[in-house]
């Protein structure tokens, strides 16, 4: 099951949302995941650790799948 995620503004990097959702713990650990190629947005590995990612997009990491939505 997916978890929605309100980006506040026009969008949310990457590293930034694996924090905010509690998938990893630190910045770093967030790059690493990325550099690995283990983070997927939009079905795509995403190798861009400060990716900007908006409204509509999906990201897939440690089994779970954020859906990104609009801040009412």
């Amino acid at each position: 099951m997916a978890v929605s995620f309100a980006v506040r503004g026009e969008y949310i990097q990457l590293d930034q949302l694996l924090k905010a959702v509690g998938l990893v713990g630190t910045g770093g650990q967030a790059h690493a995941a990325v550099e690995a190629g283990e983070v997927r947005v939009d079905g795509k590995v995403e190798s861009r650790k400060r990716a900007k990612l908006r409204p509509g997009a999906r990201v897939s990491f440690a089994g779970e799948e954020i859906v990104l939505v609009p801040d009412a």
